[in-house]
């Protein structure tokens, strides 16, 4: 009877796997693990860098009468803190979310006519300029002047829009609806 082997064309030694093939069995799935964590942190990362709609509105008469309205604004506004300015700018952020952005002094909205549906939030009559699935909305404020741009992202609610139309209220000058 002859003495059993480890496989087939053994010499009697035991199996081995080779050192390259040990080595690209650890290495493909770490490799796609670290994949998958780059693209997570790289695509759910918060669209903070991301240019809103609100970004590339023109710049309308009045800009130059914001300075006091933007230093009424609050720091903190609904859950969104981190408040930064640059310029006519505010950003509010919100740990991974994307920010709440205030611009005064936008131009008046291209498509306001007279059979745009407004919506009303605390007494500001805002009309809907930009909506992107799964990132947000913006709006400009019609009523009063400076035009006051908002984009408010997805998940924020309604506490942003409601406390910016209070403060507009309280610190810009109602104005009729101009409609070109």
């Amino acid at each position: 009877m002859s003495e059993p082997t480890d496989g087939p064309g053994s010499t009697g030694e035991p199996f081995q796997l080779h050192p390259a093939f040990l080595a690209t069995l650890v290495a493909v799935p770490v490799a796609v693990i670290i994949g998958f964590i780059a693209y997570a942190a790289i695509h759910f990362s918060g669209s903070s860098d991301e240019p809103t709609p609100i970004d590339s509105y023109g710049t309308g008469p009045e800009a130059d009468r914001c300075a006091a309205f933007i230093a009424a604004l609050p720091d903190q506004l609904g859950e969104f803190g981190d408040k930064s300015v640059d310029g006519t700018t505010v950003r509010w952020s919100k740990d991974e979310s994307e920010p709440v952005v205030l611009r005064c002094g936008t131009a008046r909205p291209d498509k306001l006519a007279p059979t745009s549906g407004l919506q009303v939030i605390n007494p500001v009559q805002w009309f809907l300029t930009d909506s992107i699935e799964d990132r947000g909305q913006a709006y400009v404020s019609v009523d009063h002047r400076p035009y006051v741009a908002v984009w408010v992202p997805v998940g924020a609610g309604n506490a942003p829009i409601t406390d910016i139309s209070a403060l507009i209220a309280e610190n810009l000058p109602r104005s009729p609806l101009d409609f070109g």
